[in-house]
């Protein structure tokens, strides 16, 4: 059981970074920030969740299997991530390439102290066992002299290195034309590790510059013990709210411009682009397909088809598809269904999976998994790990991958320099040519 205390705080902005200091204190930290992005399905403004009573974690088969049970015997607040290498246990796949993080590949805790943000309430939720400490946290919340000079942790200049280099990339990409050539698939999300070794970072301060720069609807920031997730996410990966499943599919990014009249051309470009139509409504039908195994028949519905979004680093075009299921449905198989995501992987999704996988040179992790929460009553709300930094302080070993879609209008030079615009925000943080920036308008 938990006790519940409400507050109201007078500036959530400056609230929000006190809380995520006090944060750092604890081992198990899942932090989730919506950045006041206007959007549809929005629960909360802001979620943190600290210092685990009880959790799970796994690296072996039946991990879904072994999270149903967790979620089914907590019947509380779970907060955690789900790896994309978790394929292997919907599908017969493997995860053979090479891991410099390591991650395990499903982490779940159920937090002793939980806080929502919405608007200038935040509700403090401690379960009954630390419920003496909540006035005081409070207290001392407010208190903390935020923001504070950063910290000088860093091991030096963070130098970025490429998995695959540039005419390696070409070669993979002709590959998977090839194979689309053939109608062996129809479209194959391929992604490339950028990554640092034998360095350090704060991960706080990192996060808060990435996110500075970003500001998406979709962020989190994630520690486990000495594992770090970053993230910059503009993407939902699946919600449910009763008995209402909502997927956001994103395929198809354009660049931003600081010229208003050049960034509206951009934003109509991509609205008008055959190409990038046509990978989002390939994704579109994926999803339906995934939703339609959980769904009551007749329910799954495209409420929005490439539709364009404005971030401050990127348009994106974005669809949402919705599904009904029955009460009955548990909440951990409609994730099962449609795991991973089919903006991470292509269609058909299998055959897709398996192409990258042979050509990808990185375990992906957690990158192109998802992040989120169930609730008590089972409805729960996960994000798309993309525009992320994955760091693993003991390994001092930093990563962050970034993918496209390619399809049979693909070309290795636009999609190479497509891969380059994503991956911007995180290397410009990482080799600190920014601390913060003012978004674009």
């Amino acid at each position: 059981m938990r006790t519940l205390q409400r507050y109201e705080i007078v500036q959530a902005p400056h609230f929000k970074q006190q809380l995520l200091l006090w944060a750092q204190q604890f081992d198990d930290v899942v932090w989730l920030d919506s950045n006041n992005y206007q959007q549809n399905f929005s629960s909360y403004d802001a979620v943190l969740a600290v210092d685990a009573f009880t959790g799970i974690q796994t690296d072996a088969q039946d991990s879904f299997e072994a999270l149903k049970a967790y979620q089914s015997s907590t019947k509380d607040w779970i907060f955690g991530y789900l790896t994309y290498d978790l394929k292997n246990d919907t599908e017969v796949l493997s995860s053979k390439n090479h891991d410099g993080l390591a991650f395990p590949e499903l982490y779940f805790f159920q937090p002793k102290k939980l806080f929502l943000l919405k608007g200038t309430t935040v509700e403090m939720h401690y379960l009954n066992c630390v419920a003496d400490e909540l006035q005081q946290d409070f207290e001392t919340i407010t208190a903390s002299p935020y923001p504070q000079e950063a910290s000088s942790s860093s091991c030096g200049d963070v130098k970025i290195k490429l998995r695959i280099h540039k005419d390696d990339y070409f070669s993979k990409v002709r590959k998977i034309l090839e194979r689309i050539h053939h109608g062996a698939i129809y479209e194959a999300n391929f992604c490339q590790e950028f990554y640092a070794e034998n360095t350090c970072i704060d991960p706080l301060e990192t996060y808060e510059n990435l996110n500075a720069i970003s500001n998406p609807p979709f962020a989190a920031y994630v520690k486990l013990f000495d594992k770090y997730i970053l993230c910059a996410s503009p993407e939902r990966y699946l919600k449910k709210e009763g008995r209402k499943i909502v997927s956001q599919p994103i395929k198809g990014t354009a660049k931003r411009s600081k010229i208003p009249s050049e960034d509206n051309a951009l934003k109509t470009a991509l609205a008008q682009d055959d190409k990038e139509r046509s990978e989002n409504i390939m994704i579109v039908d994926l999803v339906r397909n995934d939703l339609s195994k959980t769904a009551v028949k007749g329910t799954v519905d495209v409420a929005e088809l490439c539709k364009i979004y404005t971030f401050d680093q990127v348009h994106q075009m974005i669809s949402t598809v919705t599904s009904k299921v029955a009460e009955t449905t548990h909440p951990v198989d409609v994730i099962k269904t449609t795991f991973p995501m089919g903006s991470m992987t292509g269609a058909p999704k299998i055959s897709a999976m398996t192409i990258i996988e042979a050509l990808e040179a990185t375990k992906r992790g957690v990158y192109s998994g998802a992040i989120g929460y169930f609730t008590p009553e089972g409805d729960f709300d996960f994000n798309v790990v993309i525009r992320s930094i994955l760091y693993n302080e003991t390994e001092q070993y930093i990563s962050y991958s970034v993918g496209g879609a390619i399809t049979a209008k693909s070309e290795p030079l636009k999609e190479y320099e497509e891969c380059l615009v994503k991956a911007k925000a995180m290397r410009q943080v990482l080799e600190g040519h920014v601390k913060s920036a003012p978004p674009l308008k």
